[in-house]
């Protein structure tokens, strides 16, 4: 017979309705319950969380903070910009405010305030100041800064919000909230008018800490950071504004540049020189050998040219009695592109009767070397040919007068080692050149005429050499069609060219002033344009003419203002030094 006594079932239930449990069991569900009270907690603390950051967020709508515009696309950032326009459009506020009155530029206000001891203010009445936002960053609760910039000097904006006329009679959290309203208005790259209290931080940062702050002018795009600049050369070339705005240095650049236009104007004024000027468009191009550019006028139904020069208006105006003239003005050439050729360019010409090539060497160096100590500090400059760069080349150019001088024709007889053939304007003597050029390996593109291979070969051994200022002189008659012939050199002129960093910086010389002789070159002349000489001079009769009425013995000079700026602001590309160059279609293979 079986055993009727059987193991207690875990969890069985008593005959009166209760579970018997097991101590395992009684753990297990004593956990359980322990998780599910910590669950229960954290859901809690949830719950808890979302309810304080809602508080939290319902406080930052009462007081809004600094927007941040730095990582938005250029693109949502300009619909953006433009969308705030137009509601302000809309709402009847002008974005565009006629006026904002000012009561100094911001040179002067640093000059005015700078030394305010730091952590004070100036205490006496509000100043108006205006300029472009370049920098916008929050100081904490109620503090926002700005730096102002304008006319190459930077003032900060202290901008608290207790002290904005307009929001004093605010309670606390609508002043906080329309402050910051009006300081995520305001944008990197915003003109701004601010008024208020001169002042230093405890830092020492020169201030001003503003009751009003007024966007005067939106600006619609993004500006470039600050950390990283404009880098890009085609932009800041064909957007100057914006490199003037993000490149200290650019607006250095153009001052100096100015600088040398007044250095110039003012040295010829005070030797009694008279400034004119004379046609921009010619019948004839005449003055220089150069390719020149061709317009229609329409009233004369007839082509007319570009200036290449202004030397032969020039002259006519000694013929007429004004013995010292100059212009400085621009003139253009239809000739190539490169780093130091523009199509249209600045040059200063003066004329000087009763004077020769030799006063106008001493002259050129006596103004020259003033100029460069005047405007750089020092006889000597540095200069980099190949760009400025950590390991760029360096070159120490020195403006002390007197300068080197090396006659044409001897030096580079003297650099070959040859004779040439006399007259050069033999055929003996083109043969010669020629040869030489090939042996050099010197090209000469055609036509092969005696004064354009002479022209490359004194480029290839005379001018490269020509470091600093110096003066390659007496050029053959064949290459000089409005100079006079040399006094004791036969075949020579009475010319000099000055060059500094291997470039022409001058070239002037004693004026021809024998009517039938300059007649007799403007034809010789003539005959290198019917060989296909795009750069000889035409035969211009009215000059001529002008010629034979009489010219005083005169002196004639003329000097381009771009390379010389180039020189005195270290900048190896012409491109730099002109505000707005020539610059090749947008999408053009051949770049800028």
């Amino acid at each position: 017979m079986a055993d009727s006594a059987q193991p207690a079932v875990e969890g069985a239930e008593k005959t009166d309705g209760t579970e018997t449990l097991s101590k395992n069991e009684q753990k297990r569900r004593a956990k359980q319950a322990a998780a599910a009270k910590a669950k229960a907690e954290k859901e809690a603390a949830k719950e808890a969380a979302k309810a304080a950051k809602a508080t939290e967020g319902s406080s930052a709508a009462a007081a809004p903070l600094l927007e941040e515009d730095e990582d938005v696309d250029p693109t949502k950032f300009f619909e953006n910009r433009s969308a705030w326009v137009e509601e302000r459009k809309k709402a009847d506020d002008n974005p565009y405010p006629h006026k904002f009155h000012t009561t100094m530029q911001l040179p002067q206000y640093v000059a005015t305030f700078g030394n305010i001891p730091n952590g004070e203010h100036n205490g006496g009445d509000e100043v108006g100041i205006a300029g472009r936002i370049s920098s916008k960053r929050s100081g904490g609760k109620g503090l926002v800064f700005f730096d102002l910039t304008g006319d190459g000097c930077k003032v900060q904006i202290f901008a608290d919000a207790s002290k904005f006329t307009e929001f004093k009679d605010l309670p606390k959290e609508q002043m906080a909230a329309a402050f910051m309203k009006l300081m995520n208005s305001v944008k990197r790259g915003d003109v701004v008018g601010v008024a208020g209290q001169p002042g230093k931080t405890k830092r020492g940062e020169l201030s001003i800490f503003p009751t009003t702050l007024v966007v005067l002018t939106p600006c619609l795009h993004m500006m470039p950071k600050v950390q990283t600049g404009l880098v890009d050369k085609e932009t800041r070339f064909r957007q100057r504004y914006l490199d003037l705005i993000m490149t200290p240095s650019t607006r250095t650049t153009f001052i100096t540049r100015t600088k040398i236009i007044n250095f110039v104007r003012r040295f010829l004024d005070m030797q009694g020189f008279l400034e004119v000027e004379t046609p921009m468009m010619n019948m004839i191009p005449g003055g220089a050998a150069a390719k020149p550019f061709v317009t229609l006028h329409n009233e004369l139904n007839r082509e007319l040219y570009m200036r290449v020069a202004p030397e032969l208006y020039l002259k006519m105006l000694v013929v007429g009695g004004l013995d010292r003239v100059y212009e400085i003005g621009r003139l253009f050439r239809n000739e190539g592109m490169d780093m130091t050729h523009n199509p249209e360019f600045t040059t200063c010409e003066f004329y000087w009767a009763y004077a020769d090539y030799e006063d106008l060497m001493n002259f050129t160096e006596q103004m020259l070397s003033k100029m460069v100590l005047t405007i750089c500090g020092s006889y000597k400059i540095t200069f980099h040919p190949d760009g400025k760069g950590d390991d760029a080349k360096e070159l120490e150019i020195d403006f002390t007068p007197p300068f080197k001088r090396i006659s044409m024709i001897s030096g580079l007889e003297e650099v070959l080692g040859v004779q040439l053939p006399t007259p050069l304007e033999s055929d003996e003597a083109n043969q010669a050149l020629k040869d030489l050029c090939k042996k050099n390996n010197v090209e000469c593109k055609p036509p092969l005429t005696t004064a354009r291979l002479l022209d490359k070969l004194v480029g290839e051994f005379l001018e490269s050499q020509c470091i600093n200022p110096t003066f390659i002189c007496d050029h053959p008659v064949i290459m000089s069609p409005l100079a006079k012939f040399h006094r004791s050199k036969p075949g020579l002129t009475e010319r000099f060219e000055l060059f500094a960093n291997c470039h022409e910086m001058c070239n002037a010389y004693t004026e021809l002033n024998d009517p039938v002789e300059q007649r007799q070159r403007f034809q010789s002349q003539a005959k290198d344009k019917d060989a296909g000489d795009d750069e000889a001079m035409f035969v211009d009769e009215d000059f001529c003419k002008a010629l034979e009425y009489g010219l005083p013995p005169t002196a004639g000079w003329g000097m381009g203002i771009d390379r010389l700026t180039m020189l005195l602001t270290d900048n190896n590309s012409i491109k730099e030094v002109l505000l707005f160059p020539a610059m090749r279609p947008v999408g053009d293979p051949q770049g800028m």
